[in-house]
């Protein structure tokens, strides 16, 4: 290929065709999706790849995602290399160690042609609410010892050809599943949004040719590295470390101790978890791919979080952890509850960075709750699993409170009640916020989160996967940490205080009362404005108790 020269408005123009490649991929799989979790939940991803296999753009969508997928797409090129691919082809995957980081998580990818040669890729990642294992969600923590466990493991293969889904690859996935008709019209979702971006990436490559538009993706790719280059090293240099920790990996077993050393050497970054824990046998373990994908987006929102997050931008990140170890396990190590683990990736790496960048800083978060409560539908007579998202708040930032109830570090959304009641055999009594839980600064950490679900069928399993129940959200620079987290069984009946990631056997009639923790604050207290605490008053964010005792204000 002969290098082009590239104009700006080029540039701009084949940049701006690229992110809505992948924005139209995500729509097109959002309106088309079956399951809660993509189609309101937003647990899916989507980005678009060159014939280097390099990412240069994605949808705002899942960092955990879309942080995995260059490794995915490397390995699915290792697999079927380009000479065996054709037009409609598209490769599945949802091993974790391949890329993934648990099964849940597939992966779907398809390369884009122009005159009978391949010209790139798109990739798709939807959550599936059910990929079969031990526990209905395919979440299961506690009792879970190897992946062997978690459910229906899929090496890279070729599931669409000539855009034709191979029939009897698909009976075997949907035959080891527990909701097989939201799981097939998921991965046709997927393969709707994969065949749109492959249309429009051919379009684009035949509209400007490939030189000027592979001269454009390097353009993009190199001026993304220079600038994450400059912004790190605006960066003090230095090496700043944090500890935190997990509350456990299911009853009666210990915390796991999350530790983070980070090194700013001139314009990279290396990241480092190597002095946490082992990789615990229950299926809570980070694989590398995961740990490298959230801590590339926990260094881009501290450089610019408008930053472009491509394989440019990563170049001068490195993320590491010494193999064995809770963040870079060996397989067949479990992994399906990791998702409870990438809010504590960046806090870590927030509690790291704030010694170096104060103003950027900001307090924990409240831990997020990701519970599947599955059993048989009496309506239907068919299984159900439902597959649910509950957020708390951000912690206090250097010039303002924390927000309320907004998803921490993956851009997906609340589940609606209303479609909860609809889809499956529940009924929820409480949605709100709680008060007092936010912790006190300068700049108050959001609150937390209760959300009480009634079963309505005969019997259910619920695994939790939360945390945040022994160890507070962190505030900083003389802020508060936020109140702890708590999950109760029937609570105003018989009350039961249950884990974090319990696996609980539910009966008709039964409440499930989820209770986030808050999220951390930001500098003194008495440092706060008082028509802020008035304020926080008079919206019930706070008591006149709390009041009292947090700020020295009297009624």
């Amino acid at each position: 290929m002969k290098e082009a020269n590239i104009d700006p408005i080029t540039l701009t123009v084949i940049w701006n065709g690229l992110l809505a490649i992948a924005e139209e991929m995500g729509s097109t799989l959002r309106r088309t999706a079956f399951s809660e979790a993509v189609r309101e939940g937003e647990d899916f991803s989507t980005g678009v790849f060159d014939i280097q296999a390099r990412l240069v753009a994605q949808g705002n969508f899942t960092p955990g995602h879309l942080g995995s997928m260059p490794y995915v797409v490397r390995t699915v090129l290792e697999y079927f290399p380009v000479a065996d691919l054709h037009p409609g082809d598209a490769i599945l995957l949802n091993d974790s160690f391949l890329g993934s980081g648990h099964f849940p998580d597939c992966f779907l990818v398809s390369p884009a042609f122009l005159n009978n040669e391949v010209i790139g890729f798109v990739c798709t990642t939807a959550h599936h609410i059910d990929v079969g294992g031990a526990a209905p969600g395919s979440q299961k923590v506690h009792g879970v010892t190897e992946a062997y466990q978690e459910g229906l493991r899929i090496l890279p293969i070729r599931l669409i050809r000539a855009g034709e889904f191979d029939a009897d690859i698909l009976r075997i996935i949907l035959g080891n599943v527990r909701a097989p008709e939201k799981v097939r019209g998921d991965l046709r979702a997927q393969a709707n949004a994969n065949r749109a971006g492959v249309v429009r990436l051919e379009e684009l490559h035949s509209q400007y040719g490939r030189d000027v538009t592979e001269s454009a993706f390097d353009e993009i790719l190199e001026r993304s590295e220079k600038r994450m280059r400059e912004l790190i090293g605006d960066m003090p240099d230095g090496v700043y470390s944090f500890d935190d920790q997990m509350d456990d990996y299911g009853p009666g077993t210990p915390p796991i101790k999350v530790a983070v050393d980070v090194t700013i050497n001139g314009d990279v970054i290396e990241v480092d978890f190597s002095r946490s824990s082992d990789q615990v046998p229950a299926a809570l373990n980070s694989y590398i791919n995961y740990t490298r994908a959230y801590t590339f987006f926990a260094v881009k929102v501290y450089c610019d979080a408008l930053l472009p997050q491509n394989d440019g931008g990563m170049r001068p990140i490195i993320a590491k952890a010494r193999r064995g170890s809770f963040f870079n396990p060996t397989f067949p190590a479990p992994s399906g509850g990791r998702a409870a683990l990438q809010i504590r990736i960046f806090d870590a790496i927030n509690g790291a960075l704030a010694k170096a960048m104060p103003h950027r800083a900001m307090g924990a978060f409240s831990h997020w709750s990701n519970p599947n409560i599955g059993g048989l539908d009496p309506e239907t007579g068919k299984p159900f699993v439902m597959y649910d998202l509950m957020f708390g708040g951000y912690g206090g930032r250097s010039d303002k409170d924390g927000a309320e109830a907004l998803a921490p570090v993956m851009n997906c959304r609340n589940i609606p009640v209303e479609v909860h009641e609809t889809h499956n055999p529940v009924r929820i009594h409480c949605l709100e916020l709680i008060q007092d839980t936010g912790g006190a600064g300068k700049y108050r950490g959001g609150l937390g989160l209760r959300k009480d679900i009634e079963l309505l069928a005969e019997e259910a399993i619920m695994t939790g996967l939360g945390d945040r129940h022994d160890t507070q959200p962190y505030g900083i620079f003389g802020g508060k940490a936020g109140a702890r987290a708590e999950t109760i069984l029937n609570p105003d009946t018989h009350p039961q205080t249950l884990g974090s990631k319990d696996v609980t056997s539910l009966r008709r009639g039964d409440i499930v009362s989820f209770r986030l923790a808050g999220a951390g604050g930001y500098g003194p207290p008495a440092e706060r404005d008082l028509k802020a605490i008035r304020r926080d008053i008079a919206d019930g964010y706070i008591s006149f108790n709390a009041a009292a005792r947090d700020y020295g204000v009297k009624n």
